[in-house]
């Protein structure tokens, strides 16, 4: 086949500044100095069998935390919180805020639960607290940070599931979740989605 005449559309090369291209946001617990719990939203993971890798920007509550104790919860909200999530978006846990995040908005407010209008749950073995309204919570262990050398902004943290969480609604066959019955929040280019209706599925599925 002619490659040159399969590209019947038109495409043009841009320069975003931002690159989320669709990825699920989340809220983080992690454990402050005075055993209380931090919330941050964020928008930066992937998962590959037991694990889940996640981008953290440094100069903030949540890598400071991590990096002292290494226990967290990837809570997993839908777009019906999409407000609430927002409603904390612009706060950050750290009283002494870094210059560009001051520069961005950011704030400090401490707490974040009462201010989204959420609920904590306490979790099974982790420290950090669970988010109630969110349907799927996940408890899990830091096994290991690191800063790139390529770029000094963010962490990438790689932490271990050790207890996921799901309302009974959304489950299937006792340790399936049904993916007609959940929907995770989407951060697309700083805009908030749902998933829409199913297309189909992949040969692995099991439900």
């Amino acid at each position: 086949m002619d490659i040159e005449k399969q590209d019947t559309l038109h495409f043009k090369e841009i320069k975003p500044k931002i690159m989320y291209y669709g990825t699920p946001a989340f809220l983080l617990t992690t454990l402050n100095e005075d055993g209380t719990t931090n919330i941050s939203p964020m928008s930066s993971s992937w998962a590959l069998g037991n694990y889940i890798v996640l981008g953290v920007g440094l100069g903030g509550k949540a890598i400071e935390n991590l990096e002292r104790h290494n226990e967290c919860v990837i809570n997993l909200p839908g777009p019906e919180l999409w407000e609430r999530v927002e409603r904390i978006s612009s706060f950050s846990g750290k009283k002494s805020i870094p210059s560009l995040k001051k520069q961005l908005g950011f704030t400090y407010k401490k707490e974040k639960y009462e201010e989204a209008g959420l609920t904590p749950l306490q979790s099974k073995t982790v420290l950090p607290t669970r988010i109630q309204e969110c349907p799927i919570q996940i408890e899990a262990e830091v096994k290991h940070i690191r800063i790139p050398e390529y770029d000094s902004s963010f962490a990438i943290v790689e932490t271990q599931a050790l207890h996921f969480h799901a309302e009974e609604r959304i489950i299937v066959n006792e340790n399936h979740i049904n993916p007609s019955k959940w929907s995770p929040l989407i951060y697309n280019f700083r805009h908030y989605f749902g998933v829409g209706r199913e297309r189909g599925k992949t040969f692995r599925s099991e439900t």
